[in-house]
């Protein structure tokens, strides 16, 4: 039988990857390039378009000319991308307007703080299932047309594109010949009302985003054209999923019933559970989303973000200088004084769910005379693990039900000390799965199956690599949540 391959492109935050799957749905290749962090002296993040159009192209070349792999044997590509960010371009030159917003940047808190009619804003929240936020690209995308003039001039001309990096990169891979994003990634742009699933007019009307700018939304597991990425493949492949990352990590998690969750630990965290095919509000702090929209049906999910997961890290080792790998940071908590109380709340930006405080600062607390390096490092650490514990208790409250199970994903998922307090902290089995590319297979898993090359069940196979489970006595967890709890209290 002749080998046939899928490949799965996660274009994340930090850089972009490329995997290259088998028939029987095994990792037999990787890539990877980062691309540039743009910062500006206000803070702002942003990214380079046509830089991260141009990786994709690298990474899916060095994938398969590694692998040493016939190029025709390539069945199908699938799509995984950072979801908020956005970005504005030319429809007719495919040039971008400006560079891309990250969707960690809050530059668009100016649009979002003017908006006082609490009506207008119950209704962005009732139909998109979204509060009011700049980290959405409804706001990045008005700001971008307020501020930038090529986007303006291109809305007056009917020229303009605006979208998220799945429909950038469909655009520029298809050589502008397809403009579709898909319902994951729809529902998280604020403007795609999740009852009726079209673009919802009101809203693009009251923040001035022209919804004819804005592309075609297509079923997770449909048509997306073909590429020659390039003229790198003879004849076009043909791309057959987009999902937003922490859809298709959900996917990649095997979370395709209703009340299965997953945390996907990247430079953000996506806390996910699929609540199944109707949507429900968030009455703790969180949102409503699609899951996807597969096999001609929409699956919705309950949903927190966090902001500075992976980010944290980073920020210890690149910034601060208390360590020079995060390999580092596991025995340096466990170093720490065990009575040291320092908490650090990660509100570079502003705090996401379930708390929503665009104006809160990072802020260290509760350090002492004795506080040092790896007391600091412990509290960069827990951080993380006490942000997706808020996330797991208001998606509890909300499903009325405990969430004893928790999949998670990505490259933090490795330190062992994390993990373990983070099952300690959500009081919940911790399952680590074996890869950590999983936003990048469950787009790869999607695009073989609508492919045919994989059937319904390659999803189910139990792939966890190691379980954690809560090993701290109840009462000292007590102590150490409502402590975070009150850091957190006075960053805002």
């Amino acid at each position: 039988m002749q080998e046939r391959y899928v490949i799965g492109i996660d274009q994340s935050t930090q850089g972009t990857k490329a995997i290259l799957l088998d028939r029987d749905g095994t990792i037999v290749g990787r890539s990877f390039l980062p691309h540039e962090q743009i910062i500006s002296p206000e803070g702002w993040v942003s990214h380079d378009g046509d830089e991260i159009f141009r990786n994709v192209v690298l990474v899916v070349r060095e994938l398969v000319e590694q692998s040493a792999i016939d190029k025709k044997d390539v069945a199908a590509i699938g799509i995984s991308n950072q979801r908020e960010t956005t970005i504005a371009w030319d429809k007719e030159t495919g040039q971008p307007a400006d560079k891309a917003i990250v969707w960690q940047c809050s530059r668009a808190r100016e649009i979002t703080e003017e908006i006082q009619d609490e009506a207008f804003r119950d209704y962005v929240r009732a139909k998109t299932g979204i509060p009011l936020s700049p980290y959405f690209p409804a706001a990045k995308a008005a700001w971008l047309l307020r501020h930038c003039e090529t986007a303006k001039e291109l809305a007056q001309n009917g020229r303009l594109c605006i979208g998220t990096i799945d429909s950038w990169l469909i655009f520029r891979l298809t050589g502008g010949q397809i403009f579709k994003t898909d319902y994951s990634n729809a529902s998280r742009t604020q403007l795609f009302n999740l009852h009726t699933l079209q673009w919802d007019e009101e809203i693009c009307q009251r923040l001035g985003v022209p919804a004819s700018a804005l592309p075609a939304v297509e079923w997770s597991d449909g048509d997306f054209g073909a590429t020659t990425l390039s003229g790198f493949f003879e004849e076009p492949v043909p791309i057959r999923s987009a999902l937003g990352d922490s859809h298709a990590a959900l996917l990649g998690q095997g979370c395709t019933e209703p009340g299965m969750a997953k945390a996907t630990y990247g430079t953000g965290s996506s806390i996910m559970m699929n609540i199944g095919p109707a949507f429900r509000e968030s009455k703790s702090g969180l949102v409503t989303s699609l899951a996807w929209g597969r096999n001609g049906q929409v699956n919705y999910v309950l949903e927190g973000n966090i902001n500075y997961a992976g980010a944290v890290i980073t920020w210890l080792q690149k910034d601060l200088g208390l360590i020079s790998s995060p390999k580092e940071t596991a025995e340096l908590a466990l170093e720490a004084n065990p009575e040291d109380c320092t908490y650090l709340v990660p509100a570079f930006s502003g705090l996401g769910a379930p708390y929503w405080q665009s104006e809160a600062s990072a802020a260290f607390t509760g350090m002492s005379r004795t506080t040092g390096r790896k007391e600091l490092v412990r509290a960069g650490l827990e951080c993380i693990a006490y942000q997706v514990t808020d996330i797991v208790e208001a998606m509890s409250q909300d499903a009325g039900v405990k969430l004893s199970e928790l999949r998670v994903d990505g490259g933090p998922t490795g330190n062992g000390y994390l993990m373990q307090f983070q099952s300690d902290m959500a009081d919940a089995r911790i399952c680590v799965q074996k890869a950590e590319e999983l936003s990048a297979m469950g787009a790869a898993f999607l695009a073989g199956i609508a492919a045919g090359l994989y059937k319904e069940d390659i999803l189910g196979i139990d792939r966890m690599k190691k379980a954690y489970t809560p090993q701290m006595e109840k009462a000292v967890r007590g102590r150490k949540y409502n402590g975070w709890k009150a850091a957190v209290q006075k960053t805002f």
